[in-house]
C-alpha cells in the first residue's frame, strides 16, 4: 500500500495540484507569479549561487527529460562506453555544480538578515527540498555508477507508464532507498509547485517579443 501512494498515488496527486493550482494562481494572484527577486537587497553572493545553479540543473534537468520522451534515442547514444563515460562525467560535474549553487544560495537566506527579513516559510521549505535533491542527485551520481545507463531501465519505464495512465511501479520498488527518495522527492517538489515562487519558470514575456522598440531619451542638464 505505501508503494501504491508513494509512487502512482503521490505523482498524479503532485502533477494535478501543480497545474490547477498553478492555473488557479496565475489568474487569481498573478502578481505573486515571479521569482520576487531580493537583488537589491544582496546581489554578490545571489550571482555566484544563481549562476552555477540555472547552468547545473537546467541540463540535468533536460537529460531526464529527453531520456523519458526518446527512450530508444537515448539507449543508442549510452551505447558506447566512451559515450557512457563522458555524459556520466559531465552529469557529475553538473550535478555538483547545481550542489554547489543551491548552497550558496541556501546560506545566502540564512546568513544575511536583509533578505532573510523577506523570506517566507514556504521559501525555506522549497530551498530545504531543492537541497535535498541536489544532494541525493550528486550522491546516487557519485555512489551508484552508469545512473544515466540503469535510469533508463527502471525509472524511465515507470515514469512512462506513468504518462500513459498504465502505472507500474515495480521497476522501481527494488532500487537502492537513496534513489526511491530521489524520485519521491522529485514529486514532493512539484507538489510545492503553486505554493512557492518556483512557478517563475513557467513563465515567459512571449509578447515582449512582437512589442515596438522602447526609445529612452536622456536630459543631460
Amino acid at each position: 500500500m505505501a508503494d501504491v501512494l508513494l509512487f502512482i498515488v503521490l505523482p498524479y496527486v503532485a502533477i494535478s495540484l501543480a497545474i490547477f493550482g498553478g492555473i488557479y494562481r496565475y489568474f487569481n494572484d498573478r502578481f505573486s507569479f515571479s521569482s520576487l527577486s531580493s537583488q537589491l537587497l544582496e546581489h554578490r553572493l545571489l550571482f555566484w549561487g544563481i549562476v552555477p545553479w540555472h547552468y547545473g540543473i537546467v541540463p540535468v534537468l533536460l537529460a531526464h527529460l529527453l531520456a523519458i520522451i526518446f527512450p530508444n534515442w537515448w539507449g543508442v547514444l549510452l551505447g558506447g562506453r566512451d559515450r557512457l563515460t563522458a555524459l556520466e562525467l559531465v552529469g557529475m560535474a553538473l550535478g555538483l555544480l547545481a550542489l554547489i549553487g543551491i548552497v550558496i544560495l541556501f546560506v545566502r537566506r540564512l546568513v544575511n538578515a536583509r533578505v532573510r527579513s523577506v523570506t517566507s516559510v514556504m521559501d525555506w521549505l522549497l530551498l530545504l527540498f531543492l537541497l535535498l535533491q541536489v544532494s541525493l542527485g550528486a550522491y546516487i551520481a557519485l555512489t551508484f555508477r552508469w545512473g544515466s545507463l540503469w535510469y533508463l531501465h527502471t525509472a524511465v519505464p515507470w515514469l512512462r507508464s506513468l504518462t500513459f495512465f498504465h502505472p507500474d511501479a515495480a521497476p522501481v520498488l527494488t532500487l537502492p532507498l537513496a534513489v526511491r527518495i530521489h524520485m519521491i522527492n522529485a514529486f514532493v517538489i512539484i507538489l510545492l509547485f503553486p505554493f512557492t515562487r518556483l512557478v517563475h519558470i513557467f513563465t515567459f514575456p512571449a509578447r515582449y517579443i512582437a512589442r515596438p522598440w522602447q526609445l529612452i531619451w536622456w536630459r543631460r542638464q
